[in-house]
């Protein structure tokens, strides 16, 4: 397979199994029993929340009677792949990891940040200031490992085919003083080229928006080709953790607020204008 990605295999894979499971009419009990382990293994299995090890698919083929050499071997695969070390992996940030691989093979992001300027976009003294005030007692190596994390998921926005990254930006970012007078400025200048680019669309959402459907939820979603064979994914973060959101009627309801904001946003061309002006307010 080209562009193996361990995160997209293993999700790969847990749809698939969570698919020949329930084509074979069995419930998460029923193979449990059968594969003599606990039920919660076999949820986490399917929700990728596990790696499956080779003999958990090759036994759960057998199980689901899948006799097809080609599709078993096609699982075994991806168990393989899934199991192969991304430069992410090595990272501290564990919440983070899942979130990397996923960007890494979608092809549209729509992110709608309420508070901070979204970390891809960040530059580093802003995302150390940032990660400072979330975590102000954090170990110094620590901190410079995730300021690193963050700057290289941004390469994703400059690779041959760069996803289609779609901003939704509180105007409340603009102002907020993160990490200093000179580190916004240079943050908002970043903001300002980086909207100039083709595959980014970057668009205030102004003060005068009032109360509106996105007022108290940051989120992203991230949509993928037809032939990655995953769902799209809503990811946030919260103070309890990471969440994905990946069930049909909820991303419906998350692609109502995005097209909302859309429609109450700023312009392109005039959030760029409402990002020159917040500059112009750091200019000394």
């Amino acid at each position: 397979m080209e562009s193996a990605n361990s995160t997209l295999r293993q999700r790969q894979l847990a749809k698939r199994l969570r698919e020949l499971r329930q084509e074979s009419g069995l419930s998460i009990a029923d193979v449990a029993e059968r594969l003599l382990c606990s039920s919660a293994k076999i949820s986490r299995l399917e929700t990728a929340r596990r790696r499956a090890s080779l003999r958990d698919v090759r036994d759960l083929c057998a199980i689901y009677g899948l006799t097809d050499p080609d599709e078993v071997e096609r699982l075994m695969a991806l168990a393989r792949e899934s199991k192969q070390d991304e430069w992410w992996q090595k990272s501290e940030d564990v919440d983070f990891r899942p979130l990397i691989g996923l960007e890494s093979e979608a092809i549209a992001i729509s992110e709608y940040e309420t508070t901070t300027i979204p970390g891809l976009l960040q530059t580093p003294e802003y995302a150390r200031a940032v990660i400072l005030g979330y975590l102000p007692l954090i170990d110094p190596g620590v901190l410079e490992e995730r300021v690193e994390v963050r700057m290289k998921r941004q390469q994703i926005l400059s690779k041959v085919q760069p996803p289609r990254y779609w901003v939704l930006l509180d105007e409340s970012a603009l102002h907020r003083h993160v990490g200093g007078v000179e580190v916004m400025r240079e943050q908002l200048r970043h903001l300002r080229r980086q909207a100039d680019l083709p595959t980014i669309t970057v668009q205030v959402v102004p003060y005068t928006a009032g109360a509106h459907m996105g007022f108290d939820a940051a989120f992203r979603l991230l949509e993928f080709d037809a032939d990655a064979a995953i769902r799209d994914t809503v990811h946030m973060e919260t103070l309890a953790g990471s969440f994905f959101i990946e069930k049909a009627t909820q991303l419906n309801r998350f692609r109502e607020v995005l097209n909302y904001l859309r429609a109450v946003a700023l312009t392109p061309h005039d959030s760029a204008l409402r990002i020159e002006a917040g500059i112009a307010q750091f200019t000394t």
